[in-house]
């Protein structure tokens, strides 16, 4: 038993002589071919591909700047075969950019276009630097990567493990929604590189116990962006003041910050930052076919609708503003049966349930509806081919990885943006900001309106209806809490119009707009004074003139929808006005129900006329005419003073008898009323003395009867001896013991104990 443990002791040994070898080797080459500080390593020429790597004969090592496959890197044996193994072997730009830099310690500031394969360029230098410092469980908490959503993380954390399976390191995904706190906090002390969210890390380091982070070697922030920003912006720097300042950071991004604050936030010291992108034509993935179209507020669920029965064979990402119309959009849908799967994710939602949702998108196609929560870092394995953004992204940044969700790697994809009138700005921020996208024409013919089957199903469903409440208040609020307001402008919008288009039976009260609107006249305006709460707002107005130039009519159908996209997506002419619109599903419905009107002033000043009556063939008729019954009555004769008093005589008397017969009724109906509730008491109290007979009978035999009881016990007089000789007048005497002095009451007490012996 002894040699197989010897072998054993000596083939660790050996393991470990040939690891320290490694690192030996591998801290050699990193630093006598370590790049120049901010050069771009994509300038270099790449290696012949016979070149000798590594260590060459004359003692010198192999160029690693400037290399295009991981092979040539300065990378242990173990990273490289975990990404032969996921099919990793050329690098991406990004990759080829940062990870020279990253190897040799350098912090990073890198941002390159959405799926280009950022993921990978923080994943390997984590683990490298973490084998090059001989890192163990004992250790502790050697690296941890901040993702600002669930999904990312989970993402993340596969990634790491497909490509670190032969380290022996530990990881863990912390992030919130899930009940395994306690476990968490057992072992995170144990784990040495952390996946997680910034909301989960910090409850970590505050409420479990010895939970140290002063050994942190690498950090790593994922969309470092959307962590910057003004959201995280407390929880990162409570995380960061318990972290190391002498540590690396890798920030990477699609649209990454360079603010002087930022980084001086994290503390970074000369970061290389790798915009491989920034000299590109475009800010958006070349194989990405992007067009935006003009769709009214009303309309924009009847165009998702239409777009959706357009393309039943797609794979469709939906984007909406919040939580609450996520899920009415989802209800509504899919009790109208579009013939395709529908799905919803936001972030009210349970982990376990958004991760089942991720995951089942993933595998086949569908329509999924999300907020941003599904708009950075996620990529689905199996390619997006639409990109539909219902809701106006709120800046740029929002827009690009919101259609980075398609046209990853080499991929293609399309997308799509509505965009209201009040919002054509957008547009031209998107094309200032090198975005490709091409303004297109929807063509209203195809359209599908679906408001009067809402309104249909809003009557059978009061759930569903106070969800469409709730989405109609949220989609307001969020634009009204907007700070583009060249964008957003609530003011513009037809808001009891969208309201139908829900099928809401009536405008809810929008209580965050409880300002008064001074010195301006828009349409269909209503300012409650009570309340204050604005009800209706104007219409923006809208010139397709000014963008005749930016038009293009183009074909963003596949080979199999071709004929439906092409005709549903663009128009060719306008619609003539005045035709009837119809559609698969029947005409289309005006409202359903009667907008609020304008409150009308009543000026008091108006000359006051007299008033005219007329009766049902239009004829007019005496002012008092209405007093009397035309049938039996001469209209002519009320103007007669003489009869005219004999009437309202004859009228006083019949009212007096009405008032009379009416009078009798009502005492009839007290009356009646008084002898029930007698009845009533006297039914109680007799049975309540027959229970307490029953409760003295208890000798009484069981073959008695329940109704033969004892004869109730004679009344005792105080003024007879005995009971025998009563009379009638004796029987009706009550002794009042109020009436009487204290001296009578005693001797009337001790003739009742004579009586009762």
């Amino acid at each position: 038993m002894r040699k197989p443990k010897s072998k054993s002791r000596e083939l660790r040994k050996q393991r470990k002589f040939a690891e320290q070898e490694e690192v030996s080797l591998l801290n050699e080459w990193i630093e006598s071919q370590k790049p120049d500080s901010g050069s771009n390593t994509l300038a270099l020429p790449p290696l012949p591909s016979n070149a000798p790597v590594g260590r060459l004969s004359d003692g010198t090592f192999s160029r690693y700047a400037g290399s295009t496959k991981f092979s040539e890197l300065p990378m242990s044996k173990k990273t490289l075969d975990g990404l032969k193994k996921s099919d990793y072997v050329s690098m991406t730009e990004i990759q080829r950019a940062s990870l020279p830099h990253a190897l040799c310690g350098r912090d990073i500031l890198g941002a390159a276009k959405t799926g280009s394969g950022k993921t990978l360029a923080f994943v390997i230098p984590v683990l490298e630097k973490l084998h090059r410092e001989r890192w163990g469980h004992e250790d502790g908490v050697g690296s941890i990567i901040i993702s600002p959503t669930r999904e990312l993380a989970g993402q993340l954390f596969d990634v790491l493990k497909a490509v670190g399976r032969y380290h022996n390191f530990s990881a863990g995904l912390l992030i919130g929604g899930r009940k395994e706190i306690d476990t968490e906090k057992e072992r995170v002390n144990e784990l040495n590189i952390l996946v997680c969210t910034p909301g989960r890390l910090l409850q970590h380091m505050d409420e479990t116990l010895n939970f140290d982070c002063s050994q942190v070697q690498v950090l790593v922030l994922d969309e470092a962006d959307r962590i910057l920003d003004v959201g995280f912006k407390k929880t990162l720097n409570a995380i960061i003041s318990q972290l190391p300042k002498h540590r690396q950071t890798l920030l990477f991004s699609a649209t990454q910050t360079k603010s002087i604050q930022d980084l001086a936030r994290l503390s970074l010291k000369d970061p290389e930052y790798v915009g491989v992108h920034e000299k590109s034509t475009t800010s958006t993935p070349d194989r990405l076919q992007q067009t935006a179209m003009v769709v009214p507020l009303e309309q924009k669920l009847d165009m998702l609708w239409s777009f959706i029965k357009a393309h039943l064979n797609s794979k469709i990402l939906v984007f909406l503003s919040s939580c609450k119309q996520v899920k009415f959009v989802f209800e509504a849908f899919k009790k109208l049966r579009p013939g395709i799967p529908l799905k919803c994710l936001h972030g009210k939602m349970k982990q376990g349930k958004r991760m089942v949702i991720y995951s089942q998108f993933c595998e086949k196609r569908s329509v999924l509806f999300s907020t941003d929560v599904a708009s950075r870092g996620l990529d689905f394995n199996k390619a997006v081919d639409w990109v539909v953004q219902v809701d106006c992204p709120e800046d740029v940044a929002s827009y690009i990885h919101r259609v980075g969700r398609t046209a990853r790697y080499v991929s293609g994809g399309r997308s799509v943006l509505f965009l209201m009138p009040s919002e054509m700005k957008m547009l031209e921020k998107l094309q200032a900001a090198k975005v490709p996208i091409q303004f297109i024409k929807a063509n209203n013919k195809r359209l599908q309106p679906v408001s009067g089957l809402f309104s249909a199903l809003l009557v059978k469903d009061s759930d569903l209806q106070d969800l469409a409440k709730r989405a109609f208040v949220t989609y307001l609020r969020s634009i009204h809490i907007q700070k583009d307001k060249e964008v957003f402008d609530v003011m513009k919008l037809p808001i009891d119009e969208f309201s139908a288009s829900m099928g809401l039976p009536m405008t809810p009260k929008l209580r965050f707009l409880n300002q008064k609107i001074k010195g301006k006249m828009m349409s269909g305006i209503q300012l409650d004074n009570a309340d204050k709460d604005i009800a209706s707002l104007a219409t923006g107005a809208f010139r397709e003139e000014d963008l005749e130039g930016q038009r293009e009519e183009l074909d963003i159908g596949n080979s199999g929808e071709a004929d439906v996209e092409k005709g549903f997506l663009l128009s060719k002419e306008t619609e003539h006005e005045g035709e009837e619109k119809t559609s698969e599903l029947g005409p289309i419905l005006p409202g359903t129900r009667v907008l609020k009107k304008k409150k009308l002033k009543i000026n008091i000043h108006r000359p006051v006329g007299t008033r005219v009556v007329f009766d049902e063939e239009g004829n007019t008729l005496p002012p008092l005419a209405r007093v009397a019954d035309g049938k039996n009555v001469d209209n002519s004769s009320l103007l007669d003073q003489g009869k005219r008093e004999e009437y309202y005589k004859k009228m006083r008397e019949d009212l007096k008898q009405a008032d009379k017969e009416d009078k009798a009724l009502d005492r009839q109906r007290r009356r009646e009323k008084r002898i029930k509730e007698k009845m009533k008491r006297k039914k109680q109290t007799s049975d309540s003395e027959e229970d307490r007979d029953e409760e003295e009978d208890v000798s009484a035999s069981e073959g008695e009867k329940m109704g033969d009881r004892k004869p109730k016990r004679s009344k005792i007089y105080f003024d007879s001896d005995s009971d025998d000789g009563k009379t009638t007048e004796d029987r009706e005497k009550l002794v009042k013991t109020d009436s009487i002095s204290l001296a009578e009451q005693e001797a009337l007490a001790l003739k009742l104990l004579s009586t009762m012996h």
